[in-house]
């Protein structure tokens, strides 16, 4: 998500770049198949190290966005050997690969909230000086890419900027997450696909919801103004609970009663229960400011969904899913 949306807004901004992207050649290209000619591509699996090397040096890149990782944190604690070794080969093999061409670029790597883990209300909202203290498998991956990108910056000179950026949402989102399931959820609904029925989790852990455009711009910003070596936490500066996310979606919704239940499945292990971000570091080295109002991100999540499910179904393929969940 956050790739395509970045690649759309360089694009559009920095009219005289060229862009080149990763991507695994068996990986779905949904997000990325309106940027085919606009962006050159290149089938590149990050935790191969020789196919990194050699990309790298046929890019010689001036800035480097890694955005890459297993990012579902109920997916980690499925898969917690997977999650740790990836996200962390993944940042090694990029790092490796520019330091073994000899290149000096600016690299972005995109870190997260979740490396705060357990925060108690009387530390928020967050800052670079919060204690790291991960509740998750992918929490610790995120971590281990952290602590590896100042090891970089101070054993190799590696201009690294570590951004940690709260949750962003918008068009394009995984289904998975929570605010995209409970978008496509009522899309369904409304095109009369399932029971006016939506489950979620946990409704009472509270979010720092941004616009992933904005985050985006944000990561463009980082790349052009931030001190090499130094965390920058971005965040709007909002806690929301889920709670309210999801009344703000029922209420953009034509269909007017619909019940909510709690699924015992989408409750984790351990949950973070609140996370709040202060940007004021990032502000002042960039002057960014978040444009997006969060009501806005979620009637364009809703009205992306409504557009992939109207699709489907006139297609026939929401059939062939429906009938396979049952």
């Amino acid at each position: 998500m956050a790739g395509s949306h970045l690649a759309d807004y360089l694009l559009k901004t920095v009219l005289d770049a060229r862009i080149f992207g990763a991507k695994r050649w068996r990986s779905p290209t949904t997000n990325i198949r309106h940027l085919f000619g606009k962006v050159s591509f290149f089938d590149c699996d990050l935790m191969d190290a020789s196919a990194c090397i050699e990309l790298v040096a046929k890019v010689q890149p001036d800035y480097v966005f890694h955005l890459a990782a297993q990012s579902f944190v109920p997916e980690s604690w499925k898969n917690p050997h997977a999650t740790i070794i990836q996200n962390i080969t993944m940042q090694l093999q990029v790092f490796e690969a520019i330091r073994l061409n000899n290149l000096n670029p600016v690299i972005q790597v995109a870190l997260s909230s979740e490396e705060y883990g357990k925060v108690y209300p009387e530390e928020t909202p967050i800052t670079e000086q919060n204690p790291l203290r991960p509740l998750s498998p992918y929490g610790v991956s995120k971590v281990a890419q952290d602590m590896l990108a100042y090891q970089y910056f101070q054993n190799y000179d590696l201009r690294v900027i570590r951004t940690r950026a709260f949750n962003h949402e918008g068009p394009r989102r995984g289904e998975v997450f929570v605010t995209s399931n409970v978008a496509k959820q009522i899309a369904e609904i409304e095109m009369g696909v399932v029971p006016p029925v939506v489950t979620i989790g946990n409704l009472s852990a509270q979010r720092d919801w941004s616009d992933v455009r904005d985050i985006v711009r944000a990561y463009w910003l980082s790349v052009r103004n931030c001190i090499p070596g130094e965390e920058y936490v971005i965040a709007s500066g909002t806690a929301r609970t889920v709670r309210s996310m999801l009344d703000v979606l029922l209420g953009l919704s034509t269909k007017k009663e619909i019940e909510v239940r709690i699924d015992p499945a989408r409750l984790r292990p351990s949950d973070v229960e609140i996370l709040q971000g202060d940007a004021t570091k990032f502000k002042q080295a960039t002057g960014w400011q978040p444009e997006i109002p969060f009501e806005q991100t979620m009637e364009d999540l809703l009205n992306y969904w409504r557009d992939i499910i109207r699709r489907r179904k006139e297609s026939g393929t929401l059939l062939q899913e429906t009938l396979i969940r049952a």
